[in-house]
């Protein structure tokens, strides 16, 4: 059975940071609280929500935000991606909670064994673009491919998808939109990485204090 979560809405990124972090340790060991699921909850956020957090993350169907962090209705703004490329409309929309909602905390989550950062890999390290849309995937991860090469060593698919994430995180955190509410410590944007195998959360970058 579910409830309304009798926590308040983290209006810090420390906060919201740990609200999140409390939830994926929930949900790796399987004691679940499944917080905001219930009647009272989606009348409560009906006419209005205040976020506590931003997800931007792949479109796999294992990685999905709100299970995997234990969370409800109303507490996460969540944009999915292949791979989490991103361009203008997708960057738009992680900026939507800061900007209007005053949502403390953007999460950049990348994940193990992430088909689209490999199919992204294949095409672009064997000259062959991808069909249809597709490929605009694959020229939005170009740079983490570039930086999982020049680096070297290990799994370079897994490179590559760490990297796309932390090169991400970076330019969402210096844009000039939300650079001004992480200078003043109303935001943090956090880099992550998901484990398909064990269900935990690792931060890459960005962790708030």
């Amino acid at each position: 059975m579910t409830s309304a979560s009798p926590e308040e809405r983290p209006t810090t990124p420390a906060a919201a940071f740990t609200r999140l972090t409390e939830g994926n340790e929930r949900w790796v060991s399987g004691d679940l609280r499944h917080p905001d699921r219930d009647p009272n909850r989606r009348q409560f956020v009906a006419q209005k929500q205040e976020p506590f957090g931003s997800i931007l993350s792949c479109i796999d169907s294992r990685v999905p935000p709100e299970l995997l962090f234990d969370t409800g209705l109303g507490d996460l703004y969540v944009m999915r991606t292949g791979g989490a490329a991103i361009g203008p409309v997708v960057t738009g929309s992680v900026e939507y909670g800061p900007m209007t909602s005053g949502t403390p905390l953007i999460v950049v989550l990348g994940h193990q064994r992430c088909g689209a950062v490999e199919a992204a890999y294949k095409s672009i390290r064997d000259g062959k673009p991808l069909p249809g849309n597709l490929e605009a995937i694959a020229k939005a991860l170009r740079p983490a491919y570039e930086q999982a090469v020049h680096a070297g060593g290990g799994d370079p698919v897994e490179s590559m998808a760490r990297a796309q994430v932390t090169l991400t995180a970076a330019d969402l955190r210096s844009n000039q939109d939300l650079a001004p509410f992480v200078g003043k410590g109303a935001l943090a944007v956090v880099g992550a990485y998901y484990s398909l195998d064990t269900g935990k959360v690792e931060v890459l970058a960005g962790a708030p204090a």
